[in-house]
């Protein structure tokens, strides 16, 4: 598909599409649909996607870090002919960011990966299938023939051959490899509200969906009705375990034995496009080119790993600087327009958002998520123009600056 320039806005406030539903016509930003979705979904669920680990130190740095860099803009550019289309990997894409990878969206919204899926395709953005879904790959990627796939591959080479064998029968062109996750992350939020993986049956959890009707009868029972009990469908070759079950236990297939082979195994196996996703460091940055890696994701898994982690943004232009010969692209913390742009300044090729979207399509659907996705284009090509710009690497010539000097606590 090929991008066309969005119309230019008219005066200052964010146009809403025709047929947009009645719900949806007060969510004015990605933050909106936060706690639209709180009222949605049962403590449990809503607690797993919106939390970080332990003191959230890293979820809310995430955010303060693009408090740090302000805006120079120019007057009188000749801005009407403007455009976000961004070129990545030889294809070209409607906006500069894509839906990062999410696990367990089908306990958010009814079928959300693939409500993910046909919304990003609709838009002409990249979607990430993730390794932790509860729909097949397969069924995700006839969904979306342009989505990538992220893996948590397992530390053993017979796992990591059948897997790979897996994604690449089903046709992806794009594997991306998340290395951040040696170990989960210490969610002791997850327990406080309630959440397992697997879910275990409970009075307080059956009590949860009594008092969200809209999530018991659109989400979970439609699911059991027409699907049978969702399963953990990707992280191995094989079908994982179910989402609610006693006494079963999720097998993470030892990925703390993961090291840098494991890598150039995968780029031995895999023909299509690999993906490196996790890094915070300039020299794992380039050890992932070294192994043949085609891209970079600097993440810190959205807070959800290591308490304490920097901020992608911080460690971003140093991450550039080290691999210039690779498309460096990041998530985490990416809310408004403004931040993709300082983001694209700062020397992103591409930036990718998680929670918003799900959020998005746990309180509307496909229709949430198109609303979602129209918003971030519609913020990102009002600023285009109002910093001067006609192409997005412009906005790295000057546009953006830093306003609070390195070392700087962040602010609040």
């Amino acid at each position: 598909m090929t991008a066309t320039p969005l119309p230019a806005l008219a005066g200052g406030s964010r146009t809403v599409a025709a047929g947009t539903p009645r719900r949806l016509r007060r969510i004015l930003s990605l933050e909106d649909f936060e706690p639209a979705a709180r009222a949605v979904l049962p403590k449990p669920i809503f607690g797993y996607v919106s939390g970080g680990c332990e003191t959230d130190a890293s979820l809310q740095g995430n955010r303060a870090g693009f408090a740090d860099y302000g805006f120079v803009t120019r007057v009188l550019q000749g801005v009407a002919q403007r455009s976000p289309a961004t070129t990545l990997f030889g294809q070209t894409w409607s906006a500069p960011f894509g839906i990062a990878p999410m696990g367990m969206c089908a306990l958010s919204a009814y079928r959300g990966d693939i409500v993910l899926a046909q919304a990003a395709g609709a838009a002409n953005i990249p979607m990430l299938c993730s390794g932790t879904g509860l729909i097949a790959l397969e069924d995700v990627r006839r969904a979306n023939p342009d989505a990538w796939f992220q893996a948590y591959v397992p530390g053993e080479p017979a796992r990591i051959e059948a897997l790979v064998e897996r994604v690449a029968r089903a046709g992806y062109g794009t594997l991306v490899v998340t290395a951040d996750t040696a170990v989960s992350g210490n969610r002791e939020n997850h327990v406080r509200v309630g959440f397992s993986s697997p879910l275990r049956p409970s009075v307080s959890l059956a009590w949860q969906g009594i008092t969200h009707p809209r999530w018991l009868f659109g989400t979970a029972l439609r699911t059991l009705a027409t699907h049978g009990m969702p399963h953990f469908e990707n992280s191995q070759a094989v079908r994982g375990a179910p989402i609610l079950a006693r006494n079963v236990v999720r097998d993470f297939g030892a990925r703390d034995h993961l090291g840098w082979d494991h890598l150039r195994l995968i780029r031995k196996l895999w023909t299509g496009r690999l993906v490196v996703k996790g890094l915070l460091s300039a020299e794992d940055a380039r050890s992932a080119r070294d192994c043949g890696a085609d891209g970079i994701i600097v993440s810190n898994h959205g807070g959800r790993q290591l308490d304490g982690a920097v901020s992608p943004l911080q460690v971003l232009p140093e991450i550039v600087a080290a691999v210039p010969d690779l498309p460096v692209m990041m998530d985490s913390g990416v809310r408004r327009g403004n931040d993709v742009l300082k983001a694209i300044a700062l020397g992103a090729s591409f930036v990718f958002i998680g929670r918003p979207f799900l959020y998005a399509a746990a309180v509307a659907g496909e229709p949430g998520v198109r609303h979602a996705i129209d918003i971030l284009q519609q913020e990102i090509h009002r600023n285009m123009a109002l910093l001067g710009i006609t192409r997005l690497e412009q906005v790295r010539e000057g546009r953006v600056v830093r306003t609070r000097p390195d070392g700087y606590p962040p602010a609040p």
